[in-house]
């Protein structure tokens, strides 16, 4: 059945975090949540449970329906196989990524980060005590679409005898990679030989926009990486649900599963019902609107790409090959005080703060095009127009 994606919604009225923040001139392109209706089949799923009346604890690890659909899909798309008590339900992946940060090493320690990324990696070590041993990506040019990769050289010297754990995201947010198995076993190879545990945040592996690119779970790649790999992973992104609160981590080794446990106890709580009275539904009845939402992803993303290079090109961006997310270069336009800044004042249209994804990258900007289109060419016409009425910034 088709899904129309170009359906307009009323956010404000619903306690959006992400339309309430700003003002209502202001239009929103920044959490990474989309503007579409959630799948019917978690729709449907979340309305009969309501009408049964009762809103008690439910089973305190998901249910068994669940981790069978779960199973299914990973083994289906990304290839992973694991065991039904290797999977274990959370409330968000933010929580649990903390979480792993406190568990590997002591306060002063080192965790290896990728850069530019996802603004809790960052916090995680901060709040675990933890030193961040840092490597930047490298990003090449081609007719101003950017491509990052890692510096395996620059990664390998960024590990210390003091650096225990590796914190990756893949599928990339803000960057859009999704890593060749290639690169994932170069990265599993280095970190294997300096001993280090890994937490990989793959929360938007189903989010694959570029036609023969395929998401590869690091932890697929031996079971000697899977014994010191943790993975996080939920529908939140996939089926536009994060307001449910459900993701899940696999952890196959025992010694990495006890080691979370005496460390963390109950301080991250369990998945909440409706959570998984929802997930169910779209692991076992989602795939069709997934598909189709691949496509219209595909579709925002080639405009984005497009308008930029054609309207605006001083600005450089990646073309992603996952997510829904882009990454703006626009150090070339000198906006004062910051890209961030400029658009919301000038052009009322709310970006990601590029420096939240790391010190140095000031002059960039994270846009969300999970979005009907013409969201997406408002938010682009403004821009555009914002950059006109400032001479001096376009050349």
């Amino acid at each position: 059945m088709p899904f129309d994606f170009d359906v307009k919604l009323d956010r404000r009225r619903s306690d959006s975090g992400k339309w309430n923040v700003y003002a209502e001139d202001v239009i929103p392109m920044w959490v990474a949540d989309m503007d579409f209706l959630s799948p019917p089949a978690v729709s449907e799923a979340l309305k009969k449970r309501a009408e049964h009346g009762t809103f008690g604890y439910g089973m305190m690890d998901g249910s068994a329906e669940l981790r069978s659909a779960i199973q299914a899909w990973a083994k289906d798309h990304y290839h992973f196989e694991f065991e039904a008590d290797q999977l274990h339900f959370v409330p968000n992946l933010v929580s649990p990524l903390f979480a792993w940060a406190r568990v590997f090493g002591e306060a002063g320690d080192g965790a290896l980060g990728i850069l530019p990324n996802y603004p809790p990696f960052m916090m995680a070590i901060a709040s675990a005590g933890k030193t961040l041993d840092r490597v930047d990506m490298v990003a090449t040019e081609t007719n101003g679409v950017l491509r990052h990769e890692i510096d395996f050289d620059a990664l390998e010297k960024a590990i210390t005898p003091r650096t225990k754990v590796a914190l990756l995201c893949n599928p990339h947010n803000p960057l859009g990679r999704v890593l060749t198995r290639k690169e994932l076993e170069t990265l599993a190879e280095i970190l294997l030989k300096h001993n280090l545990y890994i937490v990989s945040d793959e929360i938007h592996a189903d989010l694959i926009l570029e036609p023969g690119v395929h998401h590869a779970p690091i932890a697929s790649l031996s079971p000697e990486v899977a014994q010191r790999t943790v993975t996080l992973n939920a529908p939140s992104k996939t089926f536009n649900m994060p307001g449910l609160g459900l993701g899940y981590m696999v952890v196959q080794s025992k010694e990495m599963l006890e080691m979370y446990e005496k460390a963390i106890g109950y301080m991250v709580p369990h998945a909440g019902l409706m959570g998984i009275i929802g997930a169910t539904a779209a692991y076992t009845q989602g795939a069709e609107w997934l598909s189709e939402l691949l496509v219209y992803l595909r579709g925002n993303r080639d405009y984005l790409v497009d308008f930029i290079r054609r309207e605006l090109p001083q600005i450089k961006l990646t073309s992603p090959e996952g997510t829904y997310l882009a990454w703006l270069d626009c150090r070339a336009l000198n906006l004062e005080p910051s890209p961030y800044e400029f658009f919301l004042t000038h052009g009322k249209v709310a970006l990601g703060e590029g420096k939240n994804f790391g010190s140095g990258y000031e002059g960039f900007i994270r846009l969300n095009f999970g979005c009907p289109r013409a969201q997406l060419e408002q938010a682009l016409t403004r821009m555009k127009t914002a950059l006109e009425a400032q001479p001096s910034s376009v050349a």
